[in-house]
């Protein structure tokens, strides 16, 4: 009895799943190696495919990193409201706000944004893609904050609050670039989530 042939990936679903693959290891390569270590030839060996079928999906390593970092930052924002849906029901209190925007600050997905925003300050080309970026994953940050928190961005100076927050988690995911700045960071979200509460009228 002849054995039947399992039926075959459909291509679309193949070049989707590759580009994924090249995706996520881009990712992890900024993140590990930085932005000089990120070259086509290292995600396609991470990633486990070909050269050439990395440079079939993207033609330049400015492609292919600027889509990895458009990717992780989708990511970012996913697991943020996946987070925050988890506590459906009730409000988060504001210390929970501003733990995970601390996590979310110190992430493999924010270094390696943060390699490509280095390269980028010198880089126009590259910085024209990465300004636009940034621009729509900061709004939308900024939402999810405020959705978070319950603010009213009516009342004066609460906008600029939740500004500074998300410019404060950033300062110190930077600060833990080069060493773990976990501890300070903990005493410093904890001293400003008090603040945060304050300026909300809590």
């Amino acid at each position: 009895m002849a054995t039947r042939a399992l039926p075959r990936e459909p291509r679309q679903d193949r070049s989707r799943a590759t580009r994924r693959r090249l995706l996520e290891a881009a990712v992890e390569c900024l993140a590990s190696v930085g932005w000089a270590g990120t070259t086509v030839a290292v995600v396609a060996e991470r990633a486990g495919v070909s050269r050439g079928a990395a440079q079939h999906h993207f033609r330049t390593r400015e492609e292919l990193v600027t889509a990895a970092v458009d990717y992780g930052s989708e990511v970012r924002i996913a697991q943020m409201r996946e987070r925050l849906d988890v506590r459906a029901g009730h409000r988060p209190t504001t210390a929970d706000v501003v733990e995970l925007l601390g996590e979310m600050y110190t992430s493999p997905l924010f270094r390696a944004a943060l390699q490509l925003w280095v390269a980028a300050a010198s880089d126009e080309q590259l910085r024209e893609q990465v300004v636009p970026l940034e621009a729509r994953v900061g709004r939308e940050a900024h939402r999810l904050t405020v959705e978070a928190l319950g603010a009213d961005e009516t009342v004066p100076g609460v906008r600029e609050t939740v500004q500074a927050t998300l410019d404060l988690v950033r300062g110190l995911g930077l600060a833990d670039l080069l060493t773990d700045d976990s501890a300070r960071r903990t005493r410093l979200l904890a001293q400003w989530a008090g603040t945060l509460d304050q300026a909300l009228g809590r």
